[in-house]
């Protein structure tokens, strides 16, 4: 027969047949809506963070944090100055103007970053130092060199101070920016540059993190060729299994790529076999349709159990979906076409990624949100101000963080920015900004706490975490959390504030629609070197009474409006030792404070002692209590904080902390 009337007769059977069964193509096994194959797929796999390793901190970038990183050191470690200029005493300053300044004789010593100290400051002289130098002992601030003058003929070198300074301007406190001891970054947390630098400021040169999954990447198609190689007749280029793997390394995992495979049912499934020995998931694209050729869901049945648990979603595009796990492994066979490949892999197989490499399951830039509180600029300078968001009643609030430009967390632990025009003063309180982020997964907290930081507060909210709410805690002072409350900005202010009238501790600050939440007492105390025989064997009393005798020791005092402040002034009943009017921010602070020689006893609690190996006196236990807006007791986070509070095991962690948790009778109180 003539090549012209076709194939001979046994050779058009075998045509037919192979027609035929193409034209015969099965149904899918059954189509589901998107919600039921997400529920199916859901509940046959494991989406706890995969286990944790060590990298370098030069490797740890875009890793997520398996373990809770806490600080080792104080950041800045000392004292520091922010300025060049002059370490003063501030009330040498007082009343200076260009009018009537004030003359300081200058010490014989110039304290240059990296130099330590050995000239005390005392009334009426002055130390030259450098912007970061180790504040002196004896000095409380630090005068700009522009606002003085440099005198030069008289015998001792000296200087006129024409703009006075408050105590503690220009300086900032040890751990003022990073505390040792304090929760640095919290499980879960993904590391950008600046957590990198965070890091680095402690001195830390390797990190845990949450295991990358590694995804097999494979593709099936007699048409497939590999990008790089002629394109023959009839052929495409393999675009999905490029843009799968990109997309995993976005999702948080590592691509394996397995290249493309021809419709070979023996080569696919050995290559698969070795894709779900090797990786941690694998996904497919192409052979999904059942039509002629498309054979994946055959070898994927084989491969192992349970094997196929979806296939064919009520999705366009992606209706040939197919979701399988294999021995615990999660399998996807995506739709060959790319739109339909990316589509399905962002809705069913990103998220998984995500969980196992310990981020949440969905990727979270601008916002509107109301700025609470007025916000100072300066005149003929644009200013950006760092924020936090917190979830306020009707639209997300705007928090200014309150650290300075030399804090390395400042950045890290904004959630964006707003814009101040260079031609307005400030921006006004109640005003809606607009709010540019900072990364793409930026979200309001389901928690927000702002008050009295403690260590044992890290225990409870890390534990509110790991039940799967964010939280969010800004350290603003008992007097600050109050305030915040009051404006509806944040959920519980944590407090411990005396009344000088009953010497009870937050009683007085519940009123209408706010509860008092008990929490812990912890101990405050006399803090001092050990070795110092001024103060050792004797009582607390009896120390505060040596220390205002004896003029040549040196107190490190706490800021207004915080708890221990109010303990400290009922203490030294009016008295105004030296070093009265130094007033850093924390515990740790005064701790540091002291270990370096710059103070001599301040009131710290035991915890802070014990870390920094302090001698500790006991002056009284206080109350660290929780403000509680009674409108939000009902949000989820909220009844997740009471419970966490309540669980034996984190109470026996507050305990391990030094703090005692208060008895479940006392827990709740309100007016």
């Amino acid at each position: 027969m003539s090549n012209k009337l076709g194939p001979a007769p046994a050779d058009r059977r075998s045509l037919f047949d192979a027609v035929r069964r193409a034209a015969r193509q099965e149904q899918f096994l059954e189509v589901v809506s998107a919600e039921e194959a997400r529920r199916r797929f859901a509940a046959c796999i494991d989406h706890s963070p995969l286990g944790a390793e060590t990298v370098t901190l030069a490797a740890a970038l875009s890793r997520v944090i398996a373990a809770d990183v806490v600080a080792p050191v104080d950041a800045p470690p000392f004292d520091r100055a922010n300025v060049d200029g002059f370490a003063v005493r501030a009330a040498d300053t007082a009343g200076a103007s260009d009018a009537a300044p004030k003359r300081l004789f200058l010490n014989g010593e110039v304290v240059a970053c990296g130099v330590q100290p050995s000239i005390e400051v005392t009334p009426g002289t002055a130390t030259t130092i450098a912007t970061g130098g180790v504040i002196p002992r004896g000095a409380d601030a630090v005068v700009m060199i522009e606002h003085t003058e440099l005198i030069e003929d008289d015998a001792v070198p000296s200087i006129d101070v024409r703009r006075a300074v408050a105590s503690g301007q220009f300086i900032s406190y040890a751990g003022s920016d990073i505390a040792r001891g304090e929760t640095l970054l919290r499980t879960g947390t993904r590391i950008g540059s600046r957590e990198i630098g965070m890091l680095a400021a402690c001195g830390l040169s390797s990190i845990e993190v949450v295991r990358r999954p590694r995804v097999a990447v494979l593709s099936t198609g007699n048409e497939l060729v590999e990008p790089g190689r002629p394109l023959r007749p009839a052929g495409v280029y393999d675009s999905n299994g490029a843009i799968i793997a990109a997309a995993i390394t976005e999702a948080g995992g590592e691509p394996v790529r397995y290249g493309a495979f021809p419709d070979d049912e023996a080569a696919l499934e050995s290559a698969m076999r070795k894709a779900v020995d090797s990786c941690d998931m694998v996904v497919l694209s192409g052979g999904t349709s059942k039509g002629a050729g498309d054979l994946s869901h055959r070898v994927v049945s084989r491969l192992g159990h349970p094997g196929i648990i979806v296939h064919g979603v009520a999705l366009k595009p992606g209706k040939p979906l197919c979701l399988a796990v294999v021995e615990g492994k999660p399998l996807v066979v995506l739709p060959g076409f790319p739109t339909s490949a990316i589509f399905t892999f962002h809705a069913f197989v990103a998220p998984i990624i995500r969980v196992r490499a310990g981020l949440a399951a969905e990727a979270a830039r601008t916002v509107t949100a109301r700025v609470p509180v007025r916000v100072a600029s300066e005149l003929g300078r644009e200013e950006f101000v760092l924020v936090s968001l917190v979830r306020g009643d009707d639209e997300p609030i705007a928090f200014p963080t309150a650290k300075g430009s030399g804090a390395v967390t400042a950045f890290s632990q904004a959630d964006g920015f707003l814009r101040i025009d260079a031609l307005a003063s400030a921006l006004d309180a109640g005003v809606r900004a607009e709010v540019t982020l900072i990364g793409d997964e930026i979200r309001a907290p389901d928690l927000t706490i702002m008050g009295s930081h403690d260590v044992a507060l890290d225990v409870v909210v890390g534990e509110l975490v790991r039940r799967g709410f964010s939280a969010r805690t800004i350290a603003v002072g008992s007097l600050g959390g109050v305030a915040a409350l009051g404006r509806g900005e944040c959920d519980l202010a944590p407090v411990h504030l005396i009344d000088p009238a009953t010497g009870l501790y937050n009683r007085h600050l519940i009123g209408p629609g706010v509860t008092l939440i008990a929490g812990w007492q912890r101990m405050q105390g006399f803090v001092f070197r050990p070795g110092d025989r001024r103060f050792e064997r004797r009582s607390a009393a009896a120390a505060i009474k040596a220390a205002l005798a004896d003029h040549a020791v040196i107190m490190i005092n706490r800021n207004a409006g915080s708890g221990t402040r109010a303990l400290i002034d009922a203490l030294l009943a009016g008295a105004r030792p030296p070093g009265y009017s130094n007033q850093p921010r924390s515990h740790n602070a005064v701790a540091a404070a002291i270990v370096q020689n710059r103070a001599d006893w301040g009131v710290a609690i035991e915890p802070v002692a014990r870390l920094y190996g302090l001698e500790f006196l006991p002056i009284a236990p206080e109350q660290y209590d929780f403000l509680l807006l009674e409108a939000r007791r009902h949000r989820p986070a909220v009844l997740a904080f009471l419970k966490v509070l309540r669980d034996e095991a984190v109470r026996g962690r507050i305990r391990a902390c030094g703090m005692e948790p208060n008895s479940e009778q006392f827990r709740e109180t309100q007016k």
